[in-house]
């Protein structure tokens, strides 16, 4: 019987797929992040989201609760943004970019020299 597989599984595989890229490049300072897919953001959004439906959330760790850095990509969000399969991985990859960047203290363009500038 042939696997079958459901949106939110190719969801997850492509968050997966995207995440294992990027701890190739960062393969010490990934160590030990979590990453999750959510399907919407909390109703309490963080004072800088304003106005706008989060794509994904970094969520800072805390070694003296025993909370590792973890971050969150929401997928019906990264869906409504996406047009297609090729689109939805960008967003993907974006959303992830962006969480990392702000987790390392870096730009975008350095933990992914394609991240795309606008």
């Amino acid at each position: 019987m042939p696997a079958w597989r459901t949106r939110m599984d190719k969801f997850d595989d492509l968050v997966l797929r995207c995440v294992r890229q990027l701890e190739r490049r960062w393969p010490k300072e990934l160590a030990g992040v979590e990453f999750a897919v959510e399907e919407v953001p909390p109703s309490d959004p963080a004072p800088w989201e304003h106005r706008t439906i989060a794509l994904g959330r970094y969520f800072p760790g805390d070694s003296a609760a025993g909370l590792t850095h973890r971050i969150v990509v929401y997928r019906r969000p990264a869906l409504a943004r996406a047009e297609d399969a090729e689109e939805l991985e960008m967003v993907v990859r974006m959303v992830l970019v962006e969480q990392i960047a702000g987790m390392l203290g870096r730009s975008p363009e350095d933990v992914d020299p394609d991240f795309p500038i606008d």
